[in-house]
């Protein structure tokens, strides 16, 4: 499998001003490019179609939070990415 990550680019001064909670969590985003193995892909999009409150971002954030809390990853980021996309309702989890 291989990945490319970049950075987003922060918004132009043309685009509307975002809210500085937004734009600061958006400065910490990057964008992964994957590619994996068919069978996992049309496993992925059927869960997702069954699981309409899950989309592909959710999926591969808890995914990858998840694999790394598993393997013995203990920061409060980590852990706070993973509950926060197992339980999207509480409030007080969030990624980034």
């Amino acid at each position: 499998m291989t990945a490319n990550a970049t950075a987003h680019s922060p918004a132009s001064a043309e685009a509307p001003a975002a809210e500085p909670a937004a734009q600061a969590l958006s400065e910490l985003m990057v964008s992964l490019r994957a590619e994996v193995p068919e069978a996992l892909l049309v496993c992925m999009r059927q869960f997702i179609e069954r699981h309409p409150n899950w989309d592909q971002y959710r999926l591969f954030q808890a995914a990858l939070a998840g694999f790394l809390v598993q393997n013995g990853v203990q920061t409060r980021e980590i852990t706070r990415c993973y509950l926060a996309n197992l339980f999207p309702a509480q409030g007080r989890f969030r990624c980034g």
